[in-house]
């Protein structure tokens, strides 16, 4: 998989994919991940890319010349164009799955007030919101995107259950509780089932925690 980000600030997208699992999966060549400076497909001289907005209304707005530029320059047969906005389909586990099996991302970033409308109608396939809050910038939410993609490729994990063992991975239902050594600690004590070496007993019990950590965290997903 190749993923490019269109960003103002492509150091800060990059940063969080330079580090830990999704570091080694871009080391073995599992992904290819490439930040681009906007203002590189700036006609204008002093490279703006953005213009006050038609019709009135507070901030700034990204200009249509340099998104179409890009998308233009980067975008190829099998490319997938997502635009990283507050009124976006908002971004889950599912979502995550979806775009793990394309061949090639290429996110935009949206900055001040968003960008230019005839950019969402002629070059985006998706619109994405990681959450319904505003960010300064759509690096950040382009990094999360990427990470949750990316750990879903094939051999990004050590353990490829572990994707499929976690929360979201059954979208009603989140993660049971979990434990390591030591068995006991400051008087708290690892649930005994989980030593006991019962393996129908230890699903039985992930099964009922599951439910009950859902409940009790996440009850809009037994609606």
């Amino acid at each position: 998989m190749r993923i490019d980000i269109v960003t103002l600030f492509p150091e800060v997208a990059l940063a969080p994919l330079s580090d830990s699992i999704i570091q080694r999966a871009r080391a073995a060549g599992i992904v290819e991940v490439a930040g681009h400076q906007l203002r590189d497909w700036s006609e204008d001289k002093h490279r703006r890319v953005d213009d006050s907005l038609c019709g009135g209304g507070q901030g700034m707005l990204l200009k249509p010349e340099p998104l179409f530029a890009a998308v233009e320059a980067l975008r190829g047969p099998e490319t997938k164009v997502i635009l990283m906005t507050p009124q976006g389909r908002p971004f889950k586990q599912a979502v995550a799955r979806e775009l793990a099996a394309q061949e090639h991302l290429l996110i935009l970033c949206g900055h001040y007030e968003g960008v230019d409308h005839r950019v969402i109608e002629a070059l985006v396939d998706e619109e994405i919101s990681i959450g319904d809050y505003i960010l300064t910038n759509g690096a950040l939410a382009a990094a999360v995107v990427c990470d949750a993609v990316i750990r879903l490729l094939p051999g990004a994990l050590g353990d490829e259950r572990s994707s499929a063992e976690e929360s979201f991975s059954d979208p009603c239902l989140l993660e049971a509780p979990a434990y390591t050594r030591p068995i006991e600690f400051r008087g708290m004590r690892v649930p005994e089932v989980l030593i006991s070496g019962n393996h129908g007993k230890i699903q039985t019990w992930k099964q009922e925690n599951a439910l009950a950590r859902t409940q009790a965290n996440r009850p809009d997903l037994l609606k």
